[in-house]
């Protein structure tokens, strides 16, 4: 990989960071003032319909501009209109992050030198620390590198970390862009058209600290957001893939299960590899 701080000015013009905020100031505060680049970051905030509306923090070394939605529509309308949003202002790649998560150290420069060396991978996560409210670690999350064994497991396991990707903005829109037809699982849905087109891939290593909120999408909407996967899972199932079967199983069981017995098992099986 290339030396991401050799000519980072350049190197980031072309990305802008986006994030739907709903409410919550705070939490972009916090989010916006993690970035640590080489160069100037430029930030897009998709305020949801906010009362009061977000306000773009000063912080140094940032570019924010805040694009207000006239009313709360949901995260994937949100979404929408910013990767269209940034298609019209000229940025390559849109860098994913949500407000409360927070951003390792050249994160953006890491990422784009290597979709800049890998022009087919459309989509680039990175490993995730998942952490308490307060910052404590809960479990880290290291999902598979390569496109091929990603695209195996897409339905099995959650290959890729939606607040740690980096997505190319012309393919995002060749694509059909994000959409509401799945509700909750908005990336999901977005992630396996990609990959029926281009590769996506992981970055292994730490890139994102991963705010586990219990209001958050995956505990508020949940059973939604299962169903929601479980509809993909069926329209593009392949039978001749065992990952497929045992994703459809899976989702089933997490259907059933509580959603804090999900969690402390998860931590149980995940916390030995929080301080890798």
């Amino acid at each position: 990989m290339t030396n991401p701080s050799a000519n980072a000015q350049i190197a980031l013009d072309d990305v802008a960071v986006l994030m739907p905020a709903y409410n919550g100031q705070a939490d972009v505060n916090l989010t916006l003032a993690s970035f640590d680049e080489s160069a100037l970051v430029h930030v897009l905030i998709i305020d949801d319909g906010s009362t009061p509306p977000i306000v773009a923090p000063a912080l140094p070394n940032l570019r924010i501009e805040v694009l207000r939605m006239p009313e709360n529509g949901g995260i994937e309308r949100a979404l929408q209109t910013g990767i269209d949003a940034l298609a019209q202002r000229g940025f390559r790649y849109a860098a994913r992050i949500d407000a409360g998560d927070r951003s390792v150290p050249q994160r953006l420069a890491k990422q784009r030198a290597f979709m800049e060396s890998h022009p087919h991978v459309a989509g680039l996560g990175m490993w995730t620390q998942v952490v308490t409210r307060a910052g404590e670690p809960l479990f880290m999350l290291m999902p598979p590198a390569a496109p091929d064994v990603i695209r195996r497991q897409r339905f099995l396991r959650s290959c890729l970390a939606h607040p740690s990707m980096m997505l190319r903005v012309d393919a995002v829109r060749a694509v059909g862009n994000y959409r509401a037809d799945y509700r909750s699982a908005e990336d999901l849905d977005l992630f396996v058209r990609l990959m029926e087109r281009y590769d996506c891939a992981n970055l292994p290593e730490l890139g994102l600290y991963y705010e586990l909120n219990e209001g958050g999408i995956s505990a508020t909407k949940r059973r939604r957001q299962i169903t929601s996967t479980m509809r993909l899972q069926l329209r593009y199932f392949n039978v001749a893939n065992p990952c497929d079967w045992l994703g459809l199983a899976k989702n089933f069981l997490h259907l059933v299960t509580p959603y804090r017995a999900l969690q402390r098992v998860k931590r149980v099986l995940l916390a030995p590899r929080a301080n890798h």
